[in-house]
C-alpha cells in the first residue's frame, strides 16, 4: 500500500500535465487559429474594397477627362468667317458705302 502512495504525485503531475496541454490545445485551435483566419479574410476584403474604390476613382475621371475635352468640328461642320472692316462711328449699317 505504502508503495502505492509513492506514485500518487506522480500521476497528479501526468494528469495536470495532460490538463494543461488540453488547455493549450483548446487554446490555439478555438480561439487562435479562428483569429488569425479572421483578420486574414478581413484584410483581404479591405483590399478587395480599396482596389474596387481606386477603380471606381479612375473611371469617375476617366469620365470628367472625356467631359471636359473641348468637342472637336466635324469635317463638314466648320464654319468659315470673315472679317468685317469696322465701320467709321456715326455712320448707320443702312446707309450704302460710297
Amino acid at each position: 500500500m505504502r508503495e502505492y502512495f509513492l506514485y500518487l504525485p506522480l500521476m497528479f503531475k501526468f494528469i495536470l500535465y495532460g490538463f494543461l496541454l488540453y488547455l493549450l490545445y483548446k487554446f490555439i485551435f478555438e480561439l487562435v487559429i479562428p483569429i488569425t483566419k479572421a483578420t486574414s479574410q478581413v484584410k483581404s476584403k479591405l483590399r478587395e474594397m480599396q482596389e474596387q474604390q481606386q477603380m471606381q476613382q479612375r473611371q469617375q475621371q476617366a469620365a470628367e477627362a472625356q467631359k471636359s475635352e473641348p468637342t472637336k468640328a466635324k469635317g463638314g461642320d466648320y464654319i468659315e468667317y470673315e472679317e468685317v472692316p469696322l465701320r467709321p462711328t456715326g455712320t448707320s449699317p443702312l446707309e450704302g458705302e460710297g
